[in-house]
């Protein structure tokens, strides 16, 4: 039973990765540092070709602040010991599967932190505690969806969920976890606020603060994140430093420089402080906010456990700038709480009409996390037209020998990644080379249908379609294909009651109609196509 469930949430996370593979630009950074790193190696003579056709990506879109390059170099080791096993039994055809494996093997090292907190609560509460951990966890939509992408806040998520684990694996009994579990914990965090993410500083103050009141001395809690802190720095540094070729460099510090001391976050928006706590945790917990709150009502142990959360998402909330991903590390903490809850529901004796109708609610809310989560998934698979557009691209001009497409900043960011530019170099050593090699794929900025038209080097454009509505310089082009994209959902109340009563399962998914729309498309020079 135990490895089943273990199973359960590595297929989960690897389900997401297989629905949506394409991503946006948002994980571009990651995304494409692991791609180069694979590609390039991390040779001196490699990172020294900037600014050429042949060079690493930052160099050429080297975003607002700098980011580490820790994890992607992690990642990039990782996935190149399957890629090579992979490339051995001939299991891979391009460019593309490599970045469909680079992100099952995040998704995968997410689950392994799932799974060792599942094994963790279920010492520690109970097996039907750590059971209900599970179904909460898997029938959740955005953890599950995101543990796969290569957002930085995916790469801090491992060691959150192990500094988690630390602290909650021992018994059930047990008062307080052991000085070497808590000194483990408080290293881990510091770890990963120095390196990954900036902003669990938030959280590593609270969990220092309840360490040093109830479980162990300043002095232990002090020494394990000064050790930590140090030793962090100096990898960031080195490894940073020597990427992107300044000395020296803290990308998070930079980072916490340029987002809070100058205040350039709020550039991307300012939201009231209630968003975290009325808006964003019940998107990202779904059934388990208010499973959790029962769980905190009902026991000490969990309360112990969420209060530095509640006190990390409160702190958090005083910032201006406010996205979900910010707080993502606080869910498997509340799904513990709401695993704890809805077994002591499920455990009420059966033979009641209490008993009976916890036992429904439990069913009932589990039901609306897989259904919210099959529409969210659905949405989410249609919402890459980016992605679509250059596979369909690459599939469909395959045997053309030169080729010059223009891609534009919609369809880069909703997935055009650089492991879809199929038939340019680099190639991954053992994989299949593409017939023609010599395709540019071009990602220049700011350069309006005017411009591309009177580039005669330009032979293809993937272009919003929303660009060429009036556009006189259109008719040079001749149109190949329209790529939809996802715009919301539509309810046929009326017509779905009357088609439940008719066709059951099959009316009810008639209810719900997905609105889509053009939002690239493919074109070519006049004669291209």
């Amino acid at each position: 039973m135990s490895l089943a469930l273990d199973l359960v949430i590595l297929l989960t996370s690897l389900s997401h990765v297989s629905v949506s593979p394409y991503t946006k630009v948002e994980e571009s950074f990651n995304l494409h540092a692991t791609h180069d790193i694979l590609m390039y190696g991390v040779g001196p003579s490699n990172l020294r070709k900037v600014r050429t056709a042949f060079s690493y990506d930052h160099f050429v879109f080297p975003g607002a602040v700098p980011r580490t390059f820790v994890g992607s170099v992690a990642l990039a080791w990782l996935s190149d010991i399957v890629l090579r096993i992979g490339v051995w039994f001939g299991l891979f055809v391009g460019k593309f599967d490599i970045q469909v494996i680079v992100r099952m093997v995040l998704a995968s090292a997410n689950a392994v932190g799932l799974i060792a907190l599942r094994r963790a609560v279920s010492r520690r509460f109970g097996r039907s505690t750590g059971f209900m951990f599970v179904l909460l966890s898997i029938t959740q939509f955005h953890l599950p969806f995101w543990m796969g992408r290569t957002l930085p806040n995916m790469f801090a998520l491992l060691p959150a969920n192990l500094a988690l684990y630390k602290l909650i694996d021992r018994a059930p009994n047990s008062t307080r976890p052991s000085k070497t579990n808590v000194q483990w914990a408080i290293a881990l965090l510091t770890f990963t606020t120095v390196v990954f993410r900036s902003e669990l500083l938030l959280l590593l103050g609270p969990l220092a603060l309840q360490a040093s009141l109830r479980y162990v001395s300043v002095y232990d809690v002090v020494k394990a994140g000064f050790l930590s802190g140090l030793a962090s720095a100096a990898l960031t540094v080195s490894v940073d430093s020597y990427f992107w070729q300044q000395w020296p460099l803290w990308p998070e510090l930079y980072g916490i420089y340029f987002n809070v001391i100058q205040g350039k976050s709020a550039e991307w928006g300012v939201e009231p402080f209630h968003r975290y706590f009325s808006s964003y945790l019940p998107k990202l917990l779904l059934s388990s906010l208010p499973l959790s709150g029962l769980g905190f009502v009902l026991e000490a142990r969990v309360r112990s456990l969420l209060l530095p959360y509640l006190m990390f998402i409160g702190i958090i909330s005083g910032l201006a700038h406010k996205e979900w991903r910010f707080v993502i590390y606080v869910v498997p903490a509340f799904n513990i709480a709401a695993a704890r809850g809805a077994a002591w529901l499920v455990g009420r004796r059966k033979g009641s009409i209490f008993g009976q109708l916890c036992f429904l609610a439990v069913i009932g809310m589990l039901v609306l996390n897989a259904v919210v989560t099959f529409l969210s998934t659905q949405a989410a698979a249609a919402n890459y037209p980016g992605g679509a557009a250059l596979q369909t691209f690459n599939d469909h001009f395959a045997s053309e020998k030169s080729v010059h497409v223009h891609i534009s900043n919609l369809a880069a960011q909703t997935g055009a990644s650089l492991f879809l530019h199929r038939n340019a170099p680099p190639f991954y050593p053992g994989l299949p080379v593409p017939p023609h090699t010599k395709w540019v794929y071009d990602k220049t900025e700011n350069l309006s249908l005017a411009d591309l038209t009177n580039s005669q080097n330009v032979t293809h454009l993937i272009a919003e379609a929303s660009a060429l509505e009036g556009n006189k310089h259109a008719h040079g082009w001749t149109p190949v294909a329209l790529i939809a994209g996802f715009d919301g959902w539509r309810f046929h109340g009326r017509y779905g009651l009357r088609a439940v009563l008719a066709e059951g399962l099959t009316g009810l998914g008639n209810m719900l109609e997905m609105r889509r729309s053009g939002k690239l498309v493919i074109l070519a020079r006049n004669g291209k196509t």
